[in-house]
């Protein structure tokens, strides 16, 4: 695979965009604007040399806990929060329960 930092871009040939058929609404720069396979490419090199670095960070399931718990923990001591989690879960469970009964009556 070749390095994708120097690869040459293609000139953009502006004359065209004027026509308000063509005209781009986004900018055509950018990592967001790439394919998904070339920023897949770009960030798998910056993950090797992260890790040849040493300055990559793996998670152990130990560590992923703590974090989950502690965001958990955040997120719950916001009640309103967590009271229209519930209410949606129940609405919700109330029409798959509906819906099961109305099948099974047809």
């Amino acid at each position: 695979m070749e390095d994708i930092r120097y690869q040459t871009a293609t000139p953009v040939n502006y004359a065209s965009e004027k026509n308000s058929d063509q005209k781009s609404k986004h900018s055509k720069r950018g990592f967001a604007s790439m394919d998904p396979e070339q920023q897949r490419a770009i960030s798998r090199e910056g993950g090797k040399a992260a890790h040849q670095q040493g300055v990559a960070h793996k998670f152990t399931s130990e560590e992923a806990r703590a974090a989950g718990k502690k965001g958990g923990e955040a997120v719950s001591r916001n009640r309103e929060h967590m009271a229209a989690i519930g209410r949606k879960g129940g609405t919700n469970r109330g029409k798959k329960k509906s819906n099961v009964e109305s099948d099974n009556q047809q």
